[in-house]
């Protein structure tokens, strides 16, 4: 049995058959199940923002001090409400984000429809950010919450958090729908369990049965800290890691079924409403049990079942199964990153500021590469801060707030380009319309209240845990947007370089196959055609080879765009059709389809030696990593037949001048007419490697 075959076989058992590019369609979840896979991460949320509150008000001489009659720790019950209020002025311009862009890309897209290219990148800087952090936050919380019902297990708590991260790529690659089945259970099965906590002890609070957490050993600070509009802000800013999550829903509306839209405004709204509640039912009972934050230790969330539960019979079965559905929904929401993160890593590479390898669609139609990007920057991130939520934290929300702030404040100038229309009249965005709506100005003040209130926090974040690991990500930040525009300079330049202006013009004439007087035939596979392509098939027809150029569809649009020229070709040169070739490949599996063509042409042409052709690209490091090595594939699958030479033309893509006046330009939302629009969008794709 072959290595390949071999490696086929474990792929279907730990990802299962391959599905076919047409089954995208299908990819789509209830309501149910999508509130559970895109929500479970703000949901999660509610585990550790109380925490984070408390951590907080902890370091602060409070006995005497109180905020709204609130004494003490109980200070973080108005701010669990005003938190409250921030979630829902989110979520009601998330809300119209939705509608203003159904196709989902949520910030991002809104940023570049509204704002232009340059924030839309800092924005994908964010939330790429975000997503990787997220999976870092949620496991790592998750195993805190393990650990402090089996302390035993505390130092195998980074062992522990890379095992967690490895188990939900290898589910999420198995496919959307599947893991999407899947992973609604235990989310679900954490609601019930923390509903049935809460009603418990706010049963008990009412009939003065609640009792107060015992057998701690609370955070101490060295020195307390006076109880001033810093602190208060910095306790607020911590506590809003309760919103982190709030933007999944508008990023993958692609989940949904149709109507998608209102699918996802409807489970955006389902969403806020369980958020809300459980945030403040838990900083209410936190208090009421008297809850105090312990570095590395119980957590909040474990003080608080404990308590209500109680530590033995019936009762600390309850703890376990509470803590059982905790330790799930953090678990699962490291799952809305492995669904958010590639496709925007996607969207993103699609404008060409980011790998091309990041749009290529695995076995189970997953984004393969953006998975694996997420594991690879989640682990890193795990092993420098120790799987140590407080750690996480100061790196995780400056990345998640920037990204609502550029959303909204997005959201605030299309509405004002909405209010400045007249009635029937409308503009075009880079992608959407936009038409006159009678609600402007209160759509204005909410989505320009959010976008102040979430700054406000992010500058708090930064200024206040800067010292504990922030700079890190200020830093990060904007290095990651200049590697996207360096990665897009790079693309725009490759496709100046070898874009055709014109049909090509050929000296000689192809050779068609005769297999009683031609013993040798060349094949060229093609992907796209350039100025590679030209240099590829001139050299073949120079030397008087009977030709079949092969074109591999795993994408209708490049396939159409490579039927289109070659009608071009042949009428301009008096072809033969018989030229070009196109094999359809539903898997998107290339080393199959080559190996397939290769063994059927060898079938046909027993006697004939083949000489496979491809193009190459050769740049200097570390644009190398920018394009896919397509001689590897072949190679490969050229090993299964006999009788057959592999031709690699390479162009050094440096060494080809750009046009007279090329300048990179980037696009900036303005009033256009549909035509234009249009003309934009047909713009031919850059051509990877090997093409």
């Amino acid at each position: 049995m072959a290595i390949r075959d071999v490696q086929e076989r474990f792929a279907r058992l730990v990802f299962g058959k391959p599905l076919p590019t047409t089954d995208i369609s299908h990819q789509t979840s209830s309501n149910p199940v999508a509130l559970a896979v895109l929500a479970s991460d703000a949901m999660s949320s509610v585990a550790y923002a109380t925490e984070e509150i408390l951590i907080v008000l902890n370091m602060a001489a409070l006995s005497t001090v109180g905020l709204f009659g609130f004494m003490g720790n109980a200070a973080s019950i108005p701010l669990a409400i005003a938190i409250a209020l921030l979630i829902t002025i989110v979520t009601i311009s998330y809300r119209q984000t939705i509608f203003s862009n159904p196709a989902g890309g949520g910030g991002y897209r809104v940023a570049k429809e509204n704002l232009g290219e340059e924030l839309a990148q800092v924005t994908a800087a964010a939330l790429l950010l975000d997503y990787i952090l997220t999976v870092a936050v949620s496991i790592s919380a998750g195993v805190a919450n393990l650990i402090s019902v089996a302390p035993g297990l505390q130092p195998y708590r980074v062992v522990l958090i890379i095992l967690i991260i490895l188990i939900m790529a290898v589910i999420n690659l198995r496919g959307t729908k599947e893991s999407a089945r899947l992973f609604a259970i235990p989310t679900y099965f954490f609601l019930v369990t923390m509903g049935l906590t809460l009603l418990i002890g706010f049963f008990k609070l009412a009939t003065g049965t609640l009792g107060t957490v015992t057998g701690l050993e609370p955070l101490e600070a060295d020195l307390l800290q006076p109880f001033t509009l810093l602190l208060l802000l910095r306790a607020f800013s911590s506590g809003c890691t309760a919103l982190t999550g709030i933007e999944a829903i508008s990023n993958d509306t692609q989940l949904f079924r149709q109507p998608r839209a209102k699918n996802a405004a409807n489970t955006l709204v389902a969403m806020a409403v369980i958020l809300i509640t459980l945030f403040i039912s838990i900083t209410v009972l936190a208090n009421a049990v008297q809850a105090q934050p312990i570095h590395g230790g119980e957590t909040i969330i474990s003080q608080m079942a404990r308590t209500i539960h109680g530590s033995e019979g019936i009762g600390y079965i309850g703890y376990v199964i509470t803590m059982a559905g905790a330790f799930a929904v953090l678990f699962m929401a490291a799952n809305t990153p492995f669904a958010d993160f590639p496709q925007l890593a996607a969207l993103s590479s699609s404008d060409g500021f980011l790998p091309r390898q990041l749009t290529y669609r695995g076995r189970r139609l997953v984004f393969s590469w953006g998975v694996y990007t997420l594991v690879v920057g989640s682990i890193f991130f795990v092993l420098i801060t120790g799987g140590i939520v407080t750690n996480l934290i100061p790196l995780y929300a400056i990345g998640v707030f920037l990204g609502f702030t550029i959303s909204q404040s997005g959201m605030v100038r299309r509405f004002w380009r909405a209010g400045h229309l007249k009635p029937g009249e409308h503009a075009w965005g880079l992608e959407t319309k936009i038409v006159y709506d009678p609600g402007w100005i209160l759509k204005i003040v909410i989505s320009g209240i959010g976008a102040l209130v979430t700054f406000v926090v992010m500058i708090v974040f930064i200024i206040t845990k800067f010292a504990d690991g922030a700079w890190a990500i200020v830093i990060m930040i904007p290095v990651l947007v200049w590697i996207f525009f360096r990665i897009h300079r790079h693309y725009k330049e490759t496709a100046a370089r070898l874009r055709l202006d014109e049909v090509p013009i050929f000296a000689h004439k192809p050779v068609i196959l005769d297999p009683t007087t031609h013993k040798v035939m060349a094949i060229y596979f093609c992907d796209t055609w350039s100025k590679l392509a030209v240099n590829v098939v001139n050299a073949i027809l120079k030397r008087g080879l009977p030709i079949q150029i092969i074109h591999v569809d795993v994408d209708p649009k490049r396939t159409a765009a490579f039927n289109r020229r070659n009608a071009e070709i042949i009428e301009a040169n008096g072809w033969s059709p018989d030229v070009f070739r196109v094999i359809d490949e539903p898997y998107r599996d290339l080393y199959s389809s080559v190996a397939g063509v290769l063994k059927t042409l060898r079938v046909q042409y027993p006697d004939v030696y083949f000489e496979v052709y491809i193009g190459a690209l050769r740049t200097r490091f570390p644009f190398t990593l920018l394009h896919m090595s397509t001689d590897r594939f072949l190679r490969d699958a050229m090993v299964e037949v006999e009788d057959v030479a592999l031709n690699i033309k390479q162009v050094n893509i440096d060494s080809i001048p750009l046009p007279p006046g090329f300048k990179v330009t980037f696009e900036h939302a303005t009033d256009h007419h549909q035509e234009a629009h249009e003309e934009h969008s047909a713009a031919p794709p850059v051509p990877p490697a090997g093409s």
